[in-house]
């Protein structure tokens, strides 16, 4: 009966630390040390929430940037990659789709799904070539696109960590301001 009573103490007490104080502890911490990271790393125009840097949200009107291609068709409770193998049909045939709408050269972020879904970055190169179509739908100079796209495009993490990207949102932002 000793060792039931020491066992529900030790229980009780590793609960109260690592479930409740721990937890807290850190969320007090990010919220001081990284209060825009820690809250979602939101958007806000106007006092409305139109998005955050974190996540993908699709865009598929010709006069913005669009997104990698979502497995979950950007829904954040399902999200997570498609599990299909290189040698599926049916992942064949959506990269095929992909390649009609992106063009027989465009780069493999547009015409893959990210691992999550939610991925709200492409490479440059995949910037780079939607510059026509967004340029053509806002009667706008490609060079002055291209220009944008350059200047949205973010360098790695740290300067070795990752791959150059640009993230699609404030990308369309920027977009959106451009007279």
């Amino acid at each position: 009966m000793k060792i039931i009573f020491q066992s529900l103490r030790v229980y009780l007490v590793l609960t109260l630390l690592t479930g409740i104080l721990y937890p807290l502890a850190m969320t007090g911490v990010a919220q001081l040390l990284f209060p825009r990271q820690s809250n979602g790393s939101r958007i806000m125009e106007s006092s409305k929430l139109i998005g955050s840097d974190l996540i993908a949200q699709k865009f598929e009107n010709p006069k913005y940037f669009w997104p990698r291609p979502s497995a979950a068709d950007y829904a954040t409770v399902p999200s997570g990659a498609s599990n299909k193998g290189p040698t599926a049909a049916d992942l064949k045939k959506s990269i095929d789709e992909r390649r009609e709408k992106f063009g027989p050269n465009a780069p493999i972020d547009l015409l893959t799904a990210s691992g999550s879904g939610l991925d709200p970055h492409i490479s440059p190169e995949a910037g780079h070539s939607q510059i026509p179509r967004v340029a053509n739908a806002r009667n706008l100079a490609p060079e002055k696109v291209s220009a944008l796209v350059d200047e949205m495009t973010e360098a790695p993490q740290l300067g070795f960590l990752g791959e150059p990207r640009v993230n699609v949102l404030r990308l369309n932002r920027a977009l959106d301001q451009l007279r």
